[in-house]
């Protein structure tokens, strides 16, 4: 990026035009290309896969297709009133006008009540009714407008005084979205945190520019790239999450630098030149750690995980490009008027006094460096306990908010069916010939009889639930504990490892438990097999990259180290919050419940990342020192008063950005939001700002060891670049007030 940096200071205005050219491009792409997110993934070797393979190869290619339940009631039976039951075919058929929608099933299309409670359509006081649409197409290739307008139709229903009524399946929640309000709370915290630090109007929004611009380009290209890979519905939330962060904090580090030059004496487009020379180098150094560290998600094999991994890598280039060309164009084009409209609080600096109060922190911490460490390993011992109790599992509807329509379905469903209802399995039996229907029949009866089964369907000759040629059974089990708890888990594990072999033992048949429920289990047995390959893989190569840049032993091993004291606290907390329920009515939680299964995987990736980023900031600026004094003390003191300002600035830039995403109705996205929250404030003022510090003290020279041979063959990287060419920050144990580059 070095090349490209500079000419961008030399040339502003041809890399702005460049950028002008190439959103234009990147709109054409999205406005041309723009490819649909899904939720689906495929898990190979498993019983869940295998049992949709089967329904699917059996039953017609329908059973892929999308569906909706809408629940509703109004307290009388539903089927003696022809006021409410006008109401209800009302709305039925405002949605079969629907484009995507291919039926729609309703208790009042039979006019024995008897009938409709035996297809599940009316509970037996029938009170509470059930409708079945189903649509065309998969749940990924109904367009967002229909699922907005059936959510229309049944809001239009719940108006009414007579009905509360509700609808859920994955079209509601891909058609559910929240105003951007989390990121207007996050991008207005920036602006004030930026504001307090550099004292003008025009600095604090060169990062918010800039970064907009950047975020803006990463998520067209994660709108394209669904079309090539399976993308989850809220990648762009996670990636905006991240992006909003990173690039606000690589445009900071910039600016920040940036205006060190200035007050070095530099004339203004030589500090821009300086800036991308040095912080420039970092910030793309930095931005290849993140994304290492995303890419060892490729490890796990699941193309699920795989499209959540390159949005954010792909968000993070972009915002990473942009602070190391769009911004240094601007800032050259600006001038002395970057630092314009000074707030009143502002006063110019004193080059002597910069970093002073880092200074007396860092010599705090020097002082007391076996206190610091001892009090940052108990803290964070204390927050990791409850991650021993970690549970996952996929949320349900019973974690959103009151009122809103999947909640509400989730509601009736509960009292309707029991709470099993709302995560029935499907066992899907493969017989050798149609005549080994009776042993199908026999599966059937024990299940009934396992504990925690509510209901099962009867296997009975002729019935719809036999594909056409006889050799394919399919049976419905209902829990009678709701898709969360332990006991449905438990139930599952009874049925594949005792009820189903025990019957089918020696017949031939074989019977394979699916089911959403059932592949929420899959997916976390999957992650939890390979979670630490995956560990190992990207601690070794963060081991590896820091190694290479500082030409030390000690120095990575610390920061890759402190780095899963980090990832456990935060999982911790996580676990506290949303699995045992501590503080949820805060967060928005209506009930606890397990952790999603790619959280852990996917929080220490990101976390991980932006760790490195801070360690190398920090310990950049300590190695340059030890380079100049061979003094471990001097060196860990002027790096940590030099870059502690800005390593907090820009964690809180972060923090405020990633918090603003838990009060989003979102269940992922506000345990995302927490989890990324309370990891970065952990890592950036425990681990980066103390313990790392204290640690880096207490170690001494033996930091600064590289065997000699190791040392010979290692390249020779520096992130800040040509000594000459970065201006050092002041000292205290120097004569010198400031050094000019």
């Amino acid at each position: 990026m070095g090349p490209i940096s500079r000419w961008a200071v030399n040339r502003p205005w041809q890399a702005i035009i460049a950028w002008v050219v190439l959103l234009f491009v990147v709109g054409i792409g999205v406005a041309t290309h723009a490819g649909k997110y899904n939720d689906s993934f495929s898990l190979p070797n498993t019983d869940s896969t295998k049992a949709q393979e089967l329904l699917a190869e059996n039953f017609g290619d329908k059973t892929n297709n999308a569906s909706v339940q809408v629940l509703f009631t109004s307290g009388n039976k539903l089927l003696d009133n022809p006021a409410e039951k006008a109401a209800v075919e009302q709305m039925t058929n405002q949605i079969k006008q629907i484009p995507s929608v291919a039926s729609v099933q309703s208790p009042y299309d039979y006019s024995n009540p008897l009938e409709a409670l035996g297809l599940g359509l009316v509970n037996v006081t029938g009170t509470i009714g059930k409708i079945n649409v189903e649509f065309k197409v998969p749940d990924a290739e109904v367009p967002k407008a229909d699922g907005q307008a059936l959510i229309a139709a049944v809001e239009q229903l719940n108006s009414q005084s007579l009905y509360t009524a509700g609808a859920t399946g994955n079209v509601v929640a891909a058609a559910t979205s929240d105003p951007p309000i989390s990121e207007i709370v996050g991008i207005l915290a920036a602006i004030v945190i930026m504001l307090i630090m550099f004292g003008a109007v025009v600095a604090a929004g060169l990062p918010l520019f800039t970064a907009l611009i950047g975020l803006g380009v990463g998520l067209s290209l994660l709108s394209i790239a669904a079309s090539f890979i399976s993308t989850a519905s809220f990648a762009p939330n996670l990636a905006t999450m991240i992006g909003l962060g990173v690039g606000f904090d690589y445009s900071l580090f910039l600016l920040n630098r940036y205006r060190q030059a200035v007050l070095d004496g530099s004339e203004h487009k030589e500090a821009a030149l300086i800036a991308v020379g040095t912080a420039g180098r970092a910030i793309a150094f930095a931005a290849i750690t993140v994304i290492i560290a995303l890419s060892g998600l490729f490890v796990l094999g699941l193309s699920f995980l795989n499209g959540l991994a390159i949005g954010a890598a792909v968000t993070v280039i972009s915002v990473m490009v942009t602070a190391v060309t769009l911004l240094p164009a601007m800032i050259s084009l600006l001038g002395p008027k970057v630092f314009a409209w000074k707030m009143p609080w502002a006063r110019k600096p004193v080059t002597a006094d910069r970093g002073r109060r880092f200074r007396s922190y860092a010599q705090f911490v020097e002082k007391r460096r076996w206190l610091v460490a001892v009090f940052a390993f108990v803290l964070m011992g204390i927050l990791a306990i409850p991650a021993s109790s970690l549970r996952e599992g996929f949320t349900d509807a019973g974690a959103n908010p009151q009122g809103n329509t999947q909640r509400i379905a989730f509601d009736l469903t509960t009292t309707a069916f029991g709470d099993g209802a709302n995560g029935p399995f499907i066992v899907v039996a493969q017989l050798p010939k149609a005549s080994d229907l009776p042993t199908a029949e026999a599966l059937s009866k024990a299940i009934g009889k396992a504990p925690d089964v509510a209901l099962v369907s009867p296997v009975t000759p002729g019935s719809k639930l036999i594909s056409a040629d006889g050799k394919t059974v399919l049976i419905t089990v209902i829990p009678t504990s709701g898709p969360q708890s332990e006991a449905t888990t438990a139930l599952l594990n009874n049925l594949r490892n005792t009820t189903i072999p025990q019957v089918l033992a020696g017949t031939g048949v074989s019977a394979y438990v699916g089911g959403a429920t059932a592949t929420a289990a899959d997916f976390s047995s999957v992650l939890k097999s390979k979670l630490p390959t995956f560990l190992l893989v990207v601690v070794l190569l963060g081991f590896l990259v820091l190694m290479v840049l500082f030409r030390s032993l000690v120095v990575p091993l610390t920061a890759v180290l402190t780095s899963l004291l980090s990832y456990a606290a935060a999982l911790g907390v996580s676990v506290f919050v949303f699995q045992w329920g501590n503080l949820s009515s805060l967060f928005g939680l209506s009930e606890a419940g397990p952790i999603l299964p790619f959280l852990p995987v996917m929080l220490f990736a990101i976390l991980f990342g932006l760790s490195m980023d801070y360690q190398v900031f920090i310990v950049s600026r300590m190695q340059e020192e030890w380079e100049h004094t061979k003094d471990n003390r001097a060196s860990v003191r002027i790096g940590l008063g030099g870059s502690g300002l800005v390593v907090v600035a820009a964690a809180a830039i972060m923090f405020c950005v990633f918090i603003s995403f838990v009060f989003q109705s979102n269940t992922t996205i506000k345990l995302f939001g927490l989890s990324l929250a309370v990891a970065i404030a952990l890592d950036a003022f425990v681990i980066r700002l103390a313990l790392v510090p204290a640690l880096m003290t207490i170690f001494g020279k033996a930091n600064w060891y590289i065997p000699g041979w190791l040392g010979k063959i290692l390249p020779k990287v520096s992130v800040e670049g040509p000594p000459s060419s970065a201006p050092a920050e002041p000292d205290a144990d120097k004569p010198e007030a400031s050094v000019k580059a």
